[in-house]
């Protein structure tokens, strides 16, 4: 496991949100969950700009952190879903918040993106 050389401020909330939920993918990857998307290969559809190793990667992160579980049967074939934890459903507020940003804004970004081609 890699040791940081310096020491992370975990004082500071944003600082830790960002540890948790930071990533490219990681927003999206607790939307889709929330919003029943609850199998690997049915995220990797919902979220298809990612590969599906950087989609296992994140989840993996949010599972170390506690956001996600991980629940598997014992049928075969092998059934792996994820869901929510209590501190995955708390983030839910800011994922709404976010949402309701991006869909104000995404008109003046997507000229913004236009004009960089």
């Amino acid at each position: 496991m890699y040791e940081r050389k310096i020491d992370e401020d975990l004082d500071c909330g944003i600082r830790v949100a960002s540890k948790v939920f930071g990533g490219k993918w990681k927003c999206c990857i607790l939307d889709a969950i929330d919003r029943g998307i609850n199998r690997p290969a049915d995220i990797c559809r919902y979220i298809n700009e990612a590969s599906a190793r950087v989609i296992e990667m994140q989840l993996a992160e949010l599972l170390f952190y506690g956001a996600v579980e991980k629940c598997s049967e014992n049928a075969y074939p092998k059934k792996t879903e994820y869901k929510l934890t209590m501190l995955g459903e708390s983030i839910r507020p800011v994922l709404a918040l976010m949402d309701k940003w991006g869909l104000q804004n995404s008109q003046f970004i997507k000229e913004r993106q236009r004009e960089l081609l």
